[in-house]
């Protein structure tokens, strides 16, 4: 048996499941979305995710993003790999695609912001300057 707290709706349902040889069991719901829940988060368990990406804009240096829907839980970490990988270099509106149909599920990443489209028209990306490199001093063995 497991037990989890329902998150699908304000009640916070314990909810109690028991695999059986005809399925799966719930009980401690108060409505039919907690058995759905239960069952999902048993065989294909999914999150949703939020983040940053970088951006070429030096006076807004990160944009706010949000996968379009749930995403395997599995996936989290390839997803994430793919957020950081990318530079955002448009002026984008909150709702606007920064990564199309992420890994091949189906899923977006969106930017949850727009205080890209609203810079002043003379702001214009820029490259980020790169750290100088500093020699290292030798230590004394």
């Amino acid at each position: 048996m497991k037990k989890l707290v329902c998150i699908v709706c304000p009640n916070s349902c314990e909810l109690e499941i028991t695999e059986t040889e005809s399925g799966i069991s719930v009980s401690g719901n108060k409505c039919k979305r907690g058995v759905s829940f239960a069952t999902d988060e048993m065989t294909a368990p999914k999150r949703t995710i939020s983040s940053v990406v970088k951006t070429a804009f030096n006076s807004v240096p990160v944009l706010p993003v949000r996968v379009s829907a749930e995403i395997p839980k599995e996936k989290i970490f390839d997803v994430m790999k793919e957020i950081n990988r990318v530079t955002v270099k448009k002026r984008l509106k909150r709702g606007d695609v920064v990564i199309k149909n992420v890994l091949s599920l189906g899923v977006d990443v969106i930017a949850t912001s727009g205080v890209l489209s609203e810079l002043p028209d003379g702001e214009k990306e820029t490259e980020k300057k790169q750290p100088k490199k500093t020699a290292e001093k030798k230590r004394k063995p």
